[in-house]
This record gives structure tokens, C-alpha cells and sequence, in this order.
């Protein structure tokens, strides 16, 4: 079976938009409050759905190539943004300080409520979620990071399919 630019597109636009709509889903039907890194993460699911809705409409197969390689990049970057954010949740990396509990040196009542209203209402380091012991931040990592290997698989057969074979002696 021959991989067509349209059916390439057309996965990674469905496969993009139930990441990016499932994180919708959980926000407004859901109720749980994105924390900062969590909207980082959504960008290159966005930047999916553009590259494969433009690809989608262009439909040529020699580009198929490079469009897997761009959607390869984008979802490299989106495995890095969630690997970071599980890196916080995880207390292996040193989150943002705007979204991460920072610890109380707090003397004084008046010092432990500046404290208190100065911390965000949504902790980057605190796992709101999370389905087998695996949050929100980890289930998409492994999913940018599936999308990601299909994409560099997809980049690697057709170039190879599209290089001139050698001449034979």
C-alpha cells in the first residue's frame, strides 16, 4: 500500500486534534484549571493541525517527505515541553517560578498571606489527574512521542522509496 500525502495528513490531523480536543475536553467539561507549562504544551498540537490541514489541502506526494520531517520536529518539540513538565511534577527540574509551590519562609501571618496570594491557583508541580499512576503530562509525552516516531518513520521510507535507485553494471 502506497502512503498518500492526504492519508499522511489526514492521521496526524485526527491524531492532533483528539490530543489538543481530549485536553479541551478536560478543561471545560472536565474542570480541571491548566497550569502554565500544560498550555505551553498544547502549541506544537496546534502547529500539527495547521502544518497537516495545509498538507491535507496541498496533497502533494513529493513534499510527504518533509512535511513528515517538520511534523517529526514539531512533535520532538512537544515530547521536550511534556518531558519538562513531568520533570516538575516529578520534582526533578526546577519549574517555572510563576507555577511552582515555592518553599514557605513564611515568619509572620502577614508574610504567609503575601505568600498565599502571590501563588498561582494551578501548581505546575502538583498532578491535578492522572490515569494508572501516569498524568496528564505523561500521557502526552507518550503521545507526542508515538506521533513523533511515526513521523520520522514515515520521513525515513519515503525518502528512501524516493532516492534513485543505482545503476547496475
Amino acid at each position: 500500500m502506497r502512503l498518500t500525502m492526504r492519508s499522511f495528513a489526514a492521521v496526524a490531523l485526527v491524531a492532533s486534534a483528539a490530543v489538543l480536543g481530549g485536553a479541551l475536553v478536560s478543561q471545560y467539561w472536565g474542570g480541571l484549571i491548566p497550569c502554565e507549562l500544560c498550555l505551553l504544551e498544547r502549541w506544537p498540537w496546534r502547529a500539527a493541525i495547521a502544518i497537516a490541514l495545509i498538507a491535507l489541502l496541498i496533497g502533494r506526494r513529493p513534499a510527504l517527505p518533509w512535511v513528515a520531517l517538520l511534523l517529526a520536529v514539531v512533535y520532538a518539540v512537544g515530547s521536550a515541553f511534556a518531558f519538562y513538565h513531568v520533570g516538575v511534577e516529578q520534582h526533578w527540574f526546577a519549574g517555572p517560578s510563576a507555577c511552582t509551590a515555592a518553599p514557605s519562609g513564611a515568619m509572620t501571618l502577614a508574610q504567609m498571606k503575601a505568600q498565599l496570594l502571590a501563588t498561582p491557583a494551578v501548581l505546575c508541580d502538583k498532578v491535578q489527574w492522572s490515569l494508572f499512576g501516569v498524568s496528564l503530562a505523561g500521557w502526552n509525552l507518550l503521545a507526542s512521542l508515538i506521533m513523533a516516531a511515526i513521523c520520522g518513520a514515515v520521513f525515513t521510507r519515503t525518502r528512501r522509496s524516493a532516492a534513485p535507485s543505482p545503476a547496475h553494471a
